[in-house]
């Protein structure tokens, strides 16, 4: 998938959230990605924060953040 795609679509997400105090929106974002993405959605969006992240919302790079703690080595 293009990595527009999923920065689009994680940022969607993170709106969802919007109205949350920061901690229970980025909480919200991770468990959603968790849930719901394929690993390799998961680890193509976690390059794309490792490579800058311009595009990702605050709220969306903390979580995605969270995410790239809970891979294991060889999946970061």
């Amino acid at each position: 998938m293009q990595s527009a795609k999923l920065v689009y679509m994680a940022n969607q997400i993170g709106r969802f959230f919007v109205t949350e105090d920061r901690a229970t929106a980025v909480s919200g974002i991770a468990d959603h990605l968790r849930k719901f993405w394929d690993p390799r959605m998961r680890a193509e969006i976690v390059a794309c924060l490792e490579a800058g992240g311009e595009d990702l919302d605050p709220a969306v790079r903390e979580a995605i953040a969270e995410l790239s703690e809970d891979a294991p080595p060889g999946e970061r």
